[in-house]
């Protein structure tokens, strides 16, 4: 089964390379190596919501502690933590691979 990460599945084109890096800027969660493979992604491009400044749905989000709430409402992060199940990261390890 294919993997997406979240700038594919969302279409936000924020990707380097993609449409709208020239308005709104690359996401940060693009370029985040630390997050490299988890959950089968690209950097954390399936585990985005415990990197901070990014944009989702035009919004600008904040630190993890003011956007987790949003984000596990997220559709793609209802597909993410589906699709891996049992082997679904915990944000708390998560944050261990970013520092």
């Amino acid at each position: 089964m294919e993997r997406l990460n979240c700038w594919e599945f969302k279409n936000c084109g924020r990707q380097p390379g993609g449409p709208c890096v020239h308005e709104m800027g690359i996401c940060p969660a693009t370029t985040a190596k630390g997050l490299d493979g988890v959950h089968g992604g690209t950097n954390a491009g399936r585990a985005w919501w415990v990197v901070g400044g990014k944009l989702c749905n035009g919004q600008l989000q904040g630190s993890f502690a003011k956007k987790y709430d949003g984000c596990v409402e997220c559709d793609f992060y209802k597909i993410v933590k589906d699709e891996e199940s049992s082997f679904f990261q915990l944000s708390t390890s998560l944050f261990m691979k970013l520092h």
